[in-house]
């Protein structure tokens, strides 16, 4: 089961409508990672910014533009290692997306390709929005914090909490 994101549903690649297979594919993987670690409510924003920030992960490395339904297990490490905490994922994100739009470009393609504004349109939403999140970095001992929503908050850009998420869900998985 491979899905090319770069043709349209038939194959012919003939200006009809180009379905977004491989982000889609992605999209889907990534929500069913963080579905089976039953960590956020499925409509909470703090899922949606999990299954982006996963979601650009994967897509961004399949190098080959196909993702296989079989190989999933076995990029769970790569996914890993790239989700890691001390890892530049930020740079590594900005990095691929650069990179797949100078291949788009070399190709010489007219017609933008779906996969590659879907992935685009998630890291800007991942950079630019902020969710109130615990303050991991406030000092201890500031006072009796009795219940988790009570403690210090900070605002925090919508990937820095869905990349933490989003590993956890492939350690969970």
């Amino acid at each position: 089961m491979l899905h090319r994101g770069r043709e349209s549903t038939d194959g012919t690649g003939d200006g009809e409508l180009t379905v977004p297979m491989a982000w889609l594919y992605a999209e889907y993987i990534a929500d069913e990672l963080l579905r089976s670690g039953d960590l956020m409510p499925p409509t909470s924003f703090e899922f949606r910014a999990g299954r982006d920030a996963l979601a650009l992960t994967v897509f961004l490395s399949d190098a080959d533009g196909e993702l296989s339904g079989i190989r999933v297990v076995t990029q769970l490490e790569t996914w890993l290692s790239l989700t890691a905490y001390d890892q530049p994922w930020q740079e590594w994100v900005q990095g691929r997306l650069r990179d797949l739009s100078a291949d788009a470009a070399a190709a010489g393609r007219d017609v933008p390709d779906p996969d590659l504004e879907l992935a685009r349109e998630a890291w800007r939403w991942l950079r630019e929005t902020e969710l109130l999140a615990p303050d991991l970095n406030a000092v201890p001992g500031g006072g009796a914090v009795t219940g988790e929503d009570e403690g210090p908050k900070v605002w925090t850009p919508a990937w820095q909490l869905g990349l933490p998420l989003g590993h956890l869900a492939i350690h969970l998985f």
